[in-house]
Protein backbone atom coordinates (compact mmCIF):
# COMPACT_ATOMS: atom_id res chain seq x y z
CA UNK A 1 0.00 0.00 0.00
CA UNK A 2 1.50 3.36 -0.96
CA UNK A 3 1.80 5.98 1.72
CA UNK A 4 3.07 9.50 2.16
CA UNK A 5 6.24 10.28 3.99
CA UNK A 6 7.76 13.56 5.06
CA UNK A 7 11.51 14.04 5.41
CA UNK A 8 13.10 16.65 7.62
CA UNK A 9 16.85 16.15 7.72
CA UNK A 10 17.47 12.62 8.95
CA UNK A 11 13.99 12.29 10.45
CA UNK A 12 11.32 10.39 8.55
CA UNK A 13 7.66 10.55 9.58
CA UNK A 14 5.22 7.93 8.29
CA UNK A 15 1.49 8.59 7.87
CA UNK A 16 0.26 5.09 8.60
CA UNK A 17 -1.30 3.16 11.51
CA UNK A 18 -5.10 3.54 11.12
CA UNK A 19 -5.91 2.18 14.58
CA UNK A 20 -7.75 3.71 17.50
CA UNK A 21 -4.74 3.34 19.80
CA UNK A 22 -1.27 4.30 18.55
CA UNK A 23 2.20 4.64 19.88
CA UNK A 24 4.43 6.33 17.37
CA UNK A 25 6.98 9.08 16.89
CA UNK A 26 7.45 9.44 20.62
CA UNK A 27 3.78 10.10 21.43
CA UNK A 28 1.53 7.80 23.41
CA UNK A 29 -2.23 8.15 23.42
CA UNK A 30 -4.60 6.13 25.54
CA UNK A 31 -8.35 6.30 25.68
CA UNK A 32 -8.49 7.95 29.08
CA UNK A 33 -5.99 10.74 28.53
CA UNK A 34 -3.59 12.06 25.92
CA UNK A 35 0.03 12.25 27.18
CA UNK A 36 2.79 13.47 24.85
CA UNK A 37 6.31 12.17 25.50
CA UNK A 38 9.44 14.30 25.56
CA UNK A 39 10.57 13.06 22.16
CA UNK A 40 9.87 14.76 18.85
CA UNK A 41 7.00 13.83 16.65
CA UNK A 42 3.22 13.55 16.81
CA UNK A 43 0.38 11.10 16.93
CA UNK A 44 -0.51 9.73 13.52
CA UNK A 45 -4.19 9.94 12.62
CA UNK A 46 -6.49 8.99 9.84
CA UNK A 47 -9.41 10.54 8.00
CA UNK A 48 -13.03 9.44 8.37
CA UNK A 49 -14.73 11.93 6.07
CA UNK A 50 -14.79 11.37 2.32
CA UNK A 51 -16.37 14.74 1.57
CA UNK A 52 -14.32 17.86 2.15
CA UNK A 53 -14.74 21.27 0.54
CA UNK A 54 -11.94 22.95 -1.32
CA UNK A 55 -11.29 25.41 1.47
CA UNK A 56 -11.08 22.66 4.10
CA UNK A 57 -8.73 20.62 1.87
CA UNK A 58 -6.22 23.46 2.07
CA UNK A 59 -6.58 23.78 5.83
CA UNK A 60 -3.37 24.14 7.79
CA UNK A 61 -2.79 23.03 11.36
CA UNK A 62 -4.66 25.14 13.94
CA UNK A 63 -1.76 25.08 16.41
CA UNK A 64 0.13 28.37 15.83
CA UNK A 65 3.33 26.77 17.13
CA UNK A 66 3.15 23.77 14.80
CA UNK A 67 6.36 23.40 12.82
CA UNK A 68 5.41 20.40 10.72
CA UNK A 69 4.21 22.34 7.70
CA UNK A 70 1.49 19.78 7.03
CA UNK A 71 -1.69 20.85 5.24
CA UNK A 72 -4.84 18.78 5.10
CA UNK A 73 -4.59 17.21 1.59
CA UNK A 74 -1.04 15.96 2.24
CA UNK A 75 -1.65 14.54 5.67
CA UNK A 76 -3.28 11.11 6.05
CA UNK A 77 -5.64 12.66 8.58
CA UNK A 78 -8.63 14.95 8.15
CA UNK A 79 -9.98 15.00 11.70
CA UNK A 80 -10.57 15.93 14.45
CA UNK A 81 -11.82 19.46 13.84
CA UNK A 82 -11.87 21.49 17.05
CA UNK A 83 -13.46 24.96 17.07
CA UNK A 84 -13.09 25.25 13.31
CA UNK A 85 -9.41 24.26 13.34
CA UNK A 86 -7.75 21.08 12.13
CA UNK A 87 -5.00 19.50 14.20
CA UNK A 88 -2.30 17.73 12.21
CA UNK A 89 -1.36 15.49 15.15
CA UNK A 90 -2.35 14.71 18.70
CA UNK A 91 0.28 17.04 20.11
CA UNK A 92 -1.17 19.98 18.16
CA UNK A 93 -4.74 19.11 19.18
CA UNK A 94 -3.59 19.13 22.80
CA UNK A 95 -2.09 22.61 22.34
CA UNK A 96 -5.37 23.83 20.81
CA UNK A 97 -7.42 22.36 23.68
CA UNK A 98 -5.14 23.88 26.30
CA UNK A 99 -5.55 27.30 24.67
CA UNK A 100 -9.35 26.86 24.71
CA UNK A 101 -9.31 25.92 28.42
CA UNK A 102 -7.21 28.99 29.26
CA UNK A 103 -9.59 31.15 27.24
CA UNK A 104 -12.67 29.83 29.03
CA UNK A 105 -11.08 30.32 32.43
CA UNK A 106 -10.22 33.92 31.61
CA UNK A 107 -13.64 34.72 30.14
CA UNK A 108 -15.39 33.24 33.19
CA UNK A 109 -13.48 35.56 35.51
CA UNK A 110 -14.31 38.58 33.36
CA UNK A 111 -18.00 37.61 33.19
CA UNK A 112 -18.21 37.25 36.98
CA UNK A 113 -16.83 40.77 37.42
CA UNK A 114 -19.38 42.17 34.98
CA UNK A 115 -22.33 40.38 36.61
CA UNK A 116 -21.56 41.38 40.20
CA UNK A 117 -23.78 44.54 40.08
CA UNK A 118 -26.84 42.25 39.70
CA UNK A 119 -26.77 41.75 43.47
CA UNK A 120 -28.04 45.33 43.85
CA UNK A 121 -31.33 44.88 42.03
CA UNK A 122 -34.44 46.34 43.63
CA UNK A 123 -36.16 43.62 45.70
CA UNK A 124 -39.22 42.21 43.99
CA UNK A 125 -41.57 43.07 46.86
CA UNK A 126 -40.53 46.75 46.93
CA UNK A 127 -40.77 46.99 43.16
CA UNK A 128 -44.31 45.62 43.13
CA UNK A 129 -45.25 47.90 46.02
CA UNK A 130 -43.96 50.92 44.10
CA UNK A 131 -46.02 49.88 41.08
CA UNK A 132 -49.16 49.67 43.19
CA UNK A 133 -49.61 45.97 42.44
CA UNK A 134 -49.56 45.00 46.12
CA UNK A 135 -50.26 46.81 49.38
CA UNK A 136 -47.91 47.36 52.28
CA UNK A 137 -49.87 44.95 54.54
CA UNK A 138 -49.63 42.27 51.84
CA UNK A 139 -45.86 42.70 51.58
CA UNK A 140 -45.49 42.56 55.37
CA UNK A 141 -47.59 39.39 55.56
CA UNK A 142 -45.53 37.68 52.84
CA UNK A 143 -42.24 38.69 54.45
CA UNK A 144 -43.42 37.41 57.84
CA UNK A 145 -44.31 34.02 56.32
CA UNK A 146 -40.94 33.87 54.59
CA UNK A 147 -39.09 34.59 57.84
CA UNK A 148 -41.18 32.09 59.80
CA UNK A 149 -40.49 29.24 57.39
CA UNK A 150 -36.93 30.31 56.65
CA UNK A 151 -37.21 29.51 52.96
CA UNK A 152 -39.15 30.28 49.81
CA UNK A 153 -39.19 33.20 47.43
CA UNK A 154 -41.14 36.35 48.13
CA UNK A 155 -43.15 35.90 44.96
CA UNK A 156 -44.29 32.47 46.08
CA UNK A 157 -45.37 33.81 49.49
CA UNK A 158 -47.23 36.71 47.88
CA UNK A 159 -49.21 34.19 45.84
CA UNK A 160 -49.88 31.73 48.64
CA UNK A 161 -50.50 34.17 51.53
CA UNK A 162 -51.96 37.19 49.71
CA UNK A 163 -53.59 35.66 46.60
CA UNK A 164 -51.45 37.83 44.29
CA UNK A 165 -51.87 36.67 40.69
CA UNK A 166 -48.94 34.75 39.17
CA UNK A 167 -49.03 37.03 36.11
CA UNK A 168 -48.26 40.04 38.33
CA UNK A 169 -45.32 38.23 39.89
CA UNK A 170 -43.93 37.47 36.43
CA UNK A 171 -44.41 41.09 35.34
CA UNK A 172 -42.54 42.18 38.45
CA UNK A 173 -39.65 39.84 37.67
CA UNK A 174 -39.61 41.18 34.13
CA UNK A 175 -39.18 44.73 35.43
CA UNK A 176 -36.63 43.65 38.04
CA UNK A 177 -34.38 42.03 35.43
CA UNK A 178 -35.15 44.38 32.54
CA UNK A 179 -36.23 41.56 30.24
CA UNK A 180 -39.37 40.48 28.39
CA UNK A 181 -42.00 38.04 29.59
CA UNK A 182 -41.80 34.94 27.40
CA UNK A 183 -44.43 32.27 26.86
CA UNK A 184 -44.17 28.59 25.95
CA UNK A 185 -46.10 29.13 22.72
CA UNK A 186 -44.31 27.28 19.91
CA UNK A 187 -42.28 25.23 22.38
CA UNK A 188 -41.18 21.87 20.94
CA UNK A 189 -39.75 19.69 23.74
CA UNK A 190 -38.32 17.14 21.29
CA UNK A 191 -36.16 19.66 19.44
CA UNK A 192 -35.33 21.83 22.46
CA UNK A 193 -34.05 18.76 24.35
CA UNK A 194 -31.15 18.73 21.87
CA UNK A 195 -30.03 22.29 22.60
CA UNK A 196 -28.09 21.65 25.82
CA UNK A 197 -27.41 18.88 28.34
CA UNK A 198 -30.45 18.14 30.48
CA UNK A 199 -28.32 18.59 33.58
CA UNK A 200 -28.01 22.30 32.70
CA UNK A 201 -31.79 22.65 32.53
CA UNK A 202 -32.05 21.22 36.05
CA UNK A 203 -28.95 22.84 37.52
CA UNK A 204 -29.23 26.40 36.17
CA UNK A 205 -32.99 26.78 35.83
CA UNK A 206 -32.74 27.57 32.12
CA UNK A 207 -35.19 26.38 29.50
CA UNK A 208 -34.63 26.63 25.72
CA UNK A 209 -38.00 27.67 24.31
CA UNK A 210 -37.74 28.06 20.54
CA UNK A 211 -35.68 29.28 17.61
CA UNK A 212 -37.02 32.21 15.60
CA UNK A 213 -36.04 32.74 11.99
CA UNK A 214 -33.10 30.32 12.31
CA UNK A 215 -31.22 33.17 14.00
CA UNK A 216 -32.51 33.76 17.55
CA UNK A 217 -32.67 31.26 20.39
CA UNK A 218 -35.09 32.21 23.17
CA UNK A 219 -34.15 31.08 26.67
CA UNK A 220 -36.67 31.14 29.49
CA UNK A 221 -35.98 31.49 33.22
CA UNK A 222 -38.41 31.01 36.09
CA UNK A 223 -37.34 33.81 38.43
CA UNK A 224 -33.90 35.20 37.56
CA UNK A 225 -31.77 35.52 34.45
CA UNK A 226 -28.43 33.78 34.12
CA UNK A 227 -26.20 35.81 31.82
CA UNK A 228 -23.34 33.31 32.04
CA UNK A 229 -25.54 30.47 30.81
CA UNK A 230 -26.97 32.67 28.05
CA UNK A 231 -23.50 33.67 26.86
CA UNK A 232 -22.33 30.06 26.81
CA UNK A 233 -25.38 29.05 24.77
CA UNK A 234 -24.70 31.85 22.31
CA UNK A 235 -21.13 30.65 21.85
CA UNK A 236 -22.08 27.00 21.50
CA UNK A 237 -25.11 27.36 19.22
CA UNK A 238 -23.84 30.29 17.10
CA UNK A 239 -27.26 31.87 17.51
CA UNK A 240 -28.22 35.18 19.04
CA UNK A 241 -29.74 34.47 22.46
CA UNK A 242 -32.66 36.41 23.91
CA UNK A 243 -33.49 35.75 27.57
CA UNK A 244 -36.73 36.36 29.45
CA UNK A 245 -38.82 35.16 32.37
CA UNK A 246 -41.61 32.62 32.06
CA UNK A 247 -44.57 32.32 34.43
CA UNK A 248 -43.75 29.67 37.02
CA UNK A 249 -46.42 27.08 36.24
CA UNK A 250 -45.80 27.33 32.49
CA UNK A 251 -42.08 26.96 33.09
CA UNK A 252 -42.47 23.80 35.18
CA UNK A 253 -44.83 22.12 32.70
CA UNK A 254 -42.52 22.83 29.74
CA UNK A 255 -39.44 21.83 31.72
CA UNK A 256 -40.92 18.46 32.68
CA UNK A 257 -41.90 17.76 29.07
CA UNK A 258 -38.38 18.53 27.90
CA UNK A 259 -36.79 16.27 30.51
CA UNK A 260 -38.97 13.39 29.31
CA UNK A 261 -37.59 13.67 25.76
CA UNK A 262 -34.45 12.03 24.46
CA UNK A 263 -31.53 14.43 24.41
CA UNK A 264 -27.89 14.32 23.40
CA UNK A 265 -25.92 11.59 25.14
CA UNK A 266 -23.97 13.28 27.95
CA UNK A 267 -21.11 12.05 30.10
CA UNK A 268 -20.08 13.93 33.23
CA UNK A 269 -16.50 13.69 34.45
CA UNK A 270 -14.33 15.25 37.13
CA UNK A 271 -10.69 16.15 36.46
CA UNK A 272 -8.00 16.91 38.99
CA UNK A 273 -6.80 20.10 37.30
CA UNK A 274 -6.89 21.99 34.00
CA UNK A 275 -3.98 20.04 32.49
CA UNK A 276 -5.54 16.64 33.15
CA UNK A 277 -8.84 17.94 31.77
CA UNK A 278 -7.13 19.17 28.60
CA UNK A 279 -5.46 15.78 28.23
CA UNK A 280 -8.75 13.97 28.66
CA UNK A 281 -10.52 16.21 26.13
CA UNK A 282 -7.73 15.60 23.64
CA UNK A 283 -8.02 11.85 24.13
CA UNK A 284 -11.76 12.01 23.45
CA UNK A 285 -11.23 14.09 20.31
CA UNK A 286 -8.58 11.66 19.04
CA UNK A 287 -10.84 8.71 19.73
CA UNK A 288 -14.09 10.12 18.31
CA UNK A 289 -12.55 12.09 15.40
CA UNK A 290 -15.44 14.60 15.22
CA UNK A 291 -16.24 16.67 12.16
CA UNK A 292 -16.71 19.61 14.54
CA UNK A 293 -16.26 20.22 18.26
CA UNK A 294 -16.45 23.18 20.62
CA UNK A 295 -15.71 23.90 24.29
CA UNK A 296 -17.53 26.49 26.45
CA UNK A 297 -17.71 27.09 30.17
CA UNK A 298 -21.01 27.37 32.04
CA UNK A 299 -20.19 28.56 35.56
CA UNK A 300 -17.99 25.75 36.94
CA UNK A 301 -18.80 23.26 34.18
CA UNK A 302 -16.78 22.86 30.98
CA UNK A 303 -19.03 21.67 28.18
CA UNK A 304 -17.54 19.84 25.18
CA UNK A 305 -19.94 19.13 22.32
CA UNK A 306 -18.90 16.99 19.35
CA UNK A 307 -20.66 16.66 16.02
CA UNK A 308 -19.38 13.32 14.75
CA UNK A 309 -20.62 13.76 11.20
CA UNK A 310 -21.15 16.90 9.11
CA UNK A 311 -24.82 16.06 8.49
CA UNK A 312 -25.67 16.35 12.18
CA UNK A 313 -25.80 20.17 12.12
CA UNK A 314 -29.17 21.68 11.20
CA UNK A 315 -30.13 24.96 9.60
CA UNK A 316 -30.33 26.92 12.85
CA UNK A 317 -26.80 27.80 13.93
CA UNK A 318 -25.01 24.68 15.08
CA UNK A 319 -28.00 23.01 16.72
CA UNK A 320 -28.11 19.26 16.04
CA UNK A 321 -30.94 17.81 13.98
CA UNK A 322 -31.16 14.68 16.16
CA UNK A 323 -29.48 13.04 19.14
CA UNK A 324 -27.58 10.68 16.84
CA UNK A 325 -23.91 11.34 16.04
CA UNK A 326 -23.71 14.14 18.62
CA UNK A 327 -21.95 13.69 21.97
CA UNK A 328 -21.67 15.91 25.03
CA UNK A 329 -19.04 15.74 27.76
CA UNK A 330 -19.31 17.93 30.85
CA UNK A 331 -16.20 18.39 32.98
CA UNK A 332 -15.68 19.98 36.35
CA UNK A 333 -12.40 20.51 38.18
CA UNK A 334 -11.47 19.51 41.69
CA UNK A 335 -9.06 22.45 41.75
CA UNK A 336 -10.35 25.77 40.34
Amino acid sequence: MPFLTKKTGAMRVSALMPSALRVGNGVTWQEDEYKPSNELGGLEGYGLSARQGKSSQRRTCGNPECESGWTMPWRNRRRPIFEGQWGCCGRCVLAMVRAAVRREMGEAAATSAILSPHRHRVPLGLLMLAQGWITHPQLQKALAAQREHGSGKIGEWLMSECDVDAELITRGLSMQWGCPVLTTEGFSPESMALVMPKSFVEKFGVLPLRVAGSRILYLGFADRLDASAALAMEQMTELKVESGVVEGAQFEVARNKLLECEGVDTKVETSEDKDSMAGRITAILEQKQPASARLVRVHQDYWLRMWLESGTVGRAGSLPVSHEDVKDHVFNLRVQ
